[in-house]
């Protein structure tokens, strides 16, 4: 049974009618551009100032997007998903952390998050970046592939060592590794250290994923690369793809330094990419796992359907569907409900370190075409849904 994304009984079913009238207002405000603008103005405003504004932004962004400010309270949250039967990443959302003594800060606090995950049957996977554990400015001489000081040499190890700790860890628990793409100019220093990992613990099963963003022209042909690698290489290459997320940066650095941009020349190309994508990881799921990171409705229904025609039992351990938790609840959960395995990504930390990730979610809703509609439209037909179930 290939799944039905208007469905909104079933995507909303785990959300109370409180729940969705604020979902309502937050999506309302993001369609918006002007609005949202003004409130992330003065959200960053009051931070600066040091103004008590914790409480509302807990109690609206905060509690759309995250999943609480502790591993235990993001837990809870996991667990009003697990009767749905979708799962969760577990995704330390704190960013911007820089020096040697916080690098080695966070590996201890993704550990514990593995660990933890272990011991829960909805929490498969758990999510890096390597941005969170090595300087800027070294990936991008490893990219480069630029002559390196022995004291770059040395600080490179240790990144190496931090990566490591965590993939043993990971691989230890039986949890699955997220590790997310970045900024083309330093994702070779991520492949590097993902490829090392997959070598060494994918040899059963992919414990370890890399990311492959789709909206680069060149990411298509380094999957069916990176695929005969891991062939050749004998083990099993953990494929997460995305669409992308750093297009107006990308196409800014490439124009400021002359050089052709990386990313897709329109969307078309970037949909048929990653249509192109799924449907290579799919017709080769005797060797490789494919992790499926969008919110385009007709990728999942051209996934499932794949699926479906070929006889790909919906629950195989060797594909996921991903999206963000307090979004695209539609197709998750009608997923979900038809045995696809699904798994939300689950940001939590502190609010006044999450904020960078809310700011990002409430630009993606006003900047992407047609999603705050998309998700306003739905929100609306359940009220009205339930409205008319209570009146009978």
């Amino acid at each position: 049974m290939v799944p039905e994304f208007d469905n909104t009984e079933i995507a909303f079913k785990y959300r109370t009618n409180s729940e969705l009238k604020r979902a309502q207002f937050l999506f309302s405000s993001m369609s918006s551009p002007t609005l949202t603008s003004l409130g992330m103005g003065i959200t960053k405003w009051a931070i600066n100032w040091g103004l008590p504004i914790k409480g509302i932004i807990k109690s609206t962004l905060f509690s759309q997007f995250c999943g609480g400010e502790t591993m235990e309270e993001a837990s809870h949250t996991a667990n009003r998903l697990a009767p749905y039967h979708v799962g969760v990443i577990m995704d330390y959302g704190v960013e911007g952390k820089e020096g040697e003594a916080e690098f080695d800060k966070a590996v201890p606090e993704f550990v514990k998050a593995i660990k933890y995950a272990a011991s829960q049957k909805n929490i498969p996977f758990v999510s890096i970046k390597v941005t969170g554990f090595a300087r800027f400015a070294l990936m991008e001489k490893i990219h480069a592939t630029q002559q390196l000081t022995d004291a770059e040499k040395q600080e490179w190890e240790r990144v190496a060592k931090r990566i490591r700790e965590i993939g043993k860890a990971a691989h230890d628990n039986n949890v699955m590794l997220l590790i997310d793409a970045e900024e083309t100019w330093i994702q070779e220093a991520v492949n590097i250290l993902a490829d090392e990992l997959m070598e060494q613990y994918n040899k059963q099963k992919a414990i370890i994923f890399n990311t492959f963003q789709m909206y680069c022209h060149g990411t298509l042909p380094y999957l069916k690369s990176a695929f005969a690698t891991s062939v050749e290489k004998g083990y099993i290459l953990g494929a997460k793809l995305v669409r992308g997320a750093y297009m107006e940066k990308e196409r800014k650095r490439a124009e400021e330094m002359g050089y052709p941009s990386p990313i897709q020349p329109d969307k078309a190309s970037t949909d048929r990419d990653y249509d192109a994508g799924v449907h290579f990881c799919l017709e080769h799921l005797d060797k490789l796992s494919l992790f499926i990171g969008t919110h385009n409705e007709k990728s999942c229904l051209l996934a499932a359907k794949y699926m479906e025609d070929h006889n790909i039992p919906h629950n195989t351990p060797r594909v996921y569907f991903s999206q963000l938790y307090g979004m695209s609840d539609n197709i998750s959960f009608n997923l979900a409900n038809a045995g696809y395995n699904v798994a939300k990504y689950l940001p939590y930390g502190p609010v006044k370190d999450v904020i960078p990730y809310l700011m990002r979610r409430a630009q993606e809703n006003t900047s992407v075409a047609g999603q705050t509609g998309r998700e306003l439209g739905l929100i609306n037909k359940e009220l009205k849904r339930r409205k008319e179930a209570a009146s009978r």
